[in-house]
């Protein structure tokens, strides 16, 4: 029977070859010639049957338990049953493997309804960035509410940040993470399903990176004193730091992306009275040079920090999102899905899902962090200034400093 690893690869990489229910049909007949070779009833054969079956039973259960969704349309439910029928006679009288493909099936639904409902919940609140709270257009009144007047412990808020990532990647399952390789080109011209789930999991993912972004940047440009505002760039300075710290990089990154947003960027003012050389060790963290080298370091120092953990504290590891994506991406382009001689490149398969496999145990990690309901939802329901927006509050705070600002102030206006 092949290793756990090697089978996570097979069922994940087949689908940009094989649809799922097809693969599993193929089973499905290997489970009827085996029956028939060995049923001729001397003991030998008998105990051959039943350790055929046993093995059956653990690849489905596998199966079911990594890649639930595989099973939800009826073709893959209908083959299913028919194999654990077939398996359960082949060791009738042991009621062990009765209860056990009832287990399976029973997890299997529970995985499957957890799932779609899941889905119902996103399809009603699936919203691009723009559009998240209302999109101002002036500056609001100094009385309305910042984020410090919320939380202005940035540990704490670097901890509330971590426990929106783990909630929201949770969601995210190996099959999205693959679609990245059978969407660009799969073999045989057909998708991986028929009908190809979208990517919505890893769009409304990515779409939590650019809303924290450009909230980072309104927090910001909003605030009329200058000090105050240089306040607030140093507190989300801490909070990136501790981020940094806890091992969620991506909220991190989302952060120094928001401070380098041309309209917060150009606060030359407020940046000459904030305490950079914080910001400065991030940005060296950060770094995009030798593809992003530095960062890498980090992610391999906190990867191997939660090898060892004891704590559910320090197993925390949520990498830069879409340099995850970007990297199975690249590794499917540069190599190519058969040799030469027409075999299937499994090198490449092999690599790209022992990155999907990492992510899928990051993933797991149990929140450590208590949930805070006032703070969460103020970063999940705060208005959100558009890049419009952004420019005049930014404009409004400092004048423009040169022709090409006074021009798209002009504008703006």
């Amino acid at each position: 029977f092949p290793q756990r690893t090697y089978i996570f690869t097979f069922l994940l990489s087949s689908r940009v070859f094989i649809h799922p229910h097809e693969l599993l049909a193929k089973v499905g007949q290997i489970c009827i010639k085996q029956k028939q070779q060995l049923e001729t009833g001397t003991e030998a054969e008998k105990a051959k049957l039943k350790s055929f079956a046993a093995k059956i039973i653990q690849l489905l259960k596998e199966w079911t338990e990594t890649f639930p969704y595989d099973f939800q349309d009826e073709k893959s439910m209908k083959e299913l049953k028919e194999i654990a029928h077939r398996i359960t006679q082949c060791d009738e009288e042991n009621g062990t493997v009765k209860k056990i493909i009832s287990q399976m099936t029973q997890n299997l639904l529970i995985a499957l309804s957890a799932r779609s409902q899941y889905q119902e919940i996103r399809e009603k609140f699936r919203q691009p960035v723009t559009d998240k709270g209302t999109i101002l257009k002036t500056k609001p009144q100094s009385t309305q509410k910042d984020i410090l007047s919320v939380c202005c412990d940035p540990l704490i808020l670097a901890q509330q940040l971590t426990y929106v990532e783990l909630e929201r990647v949770s969601n995210i399952y190996p099959e999205d993470l693959m679609q990245i390789v059978s969407h660009m080109d799969s073999l045989d011209n057909h998708k991986c399903r028929g009908d190809v789930t979208k990517t919505y999991n890893l769009e409304a993912y990515d779409n939590w990176f650019n809303c924290l972004s450009m909230l980072v940047a309104t927090e910001i440009c909003r605030v009329v004193k200058k000090k105050q505002r240089t306040r607030m760039v140093e507190f989300f300075i801490d909070v990136a730091r501790e981020c940094f710290n806890i091992g969620n990089f991506n909220s991190m990154m989302a952060i120094i992306s928001g401070m380098n947003l041309s309209p917060v960027a150009r606060l030359k003012k407020t940046w000459s009275k904030v305490k950079t050389a914080k910001f400065d060790v991030l940005e060296h963290h950060m770094d995009p040079s030798s593809n992003f080298c530095n960062y890498r370091t980090a992610l391999q120092g906190a990867a191997q920090r939660s090898q060892t953990a004891n704590s559910n504290r320090e197993k925390i590891v949520i990498p830069v999102f879409n340099l995850f994506i970007k990297d199975i991406y690249f590794l499917h382009k540069i190599h190519t899905n058969r040799l030469p001689n027409g075999q299937i490149n499994f090198k490449k398969f092999w690599e790209i899902s022992r990155q999907i496999h990492d992510f899928l145990t990051w993933k797991q990690v149990e929140c450590p962090f208590e949930k805070d309901k006032k703070i969460q939802s103020y970063l999940l329901t705060a208005p959100i200034y558009s890049e419009e927006a952004l420019f005049i509050a930014s404009f409004e705070s400092e004048g423009p400093e040169n022709h090409m600002e006074k021009d798209s102030w002009k504008t703006l206006r």
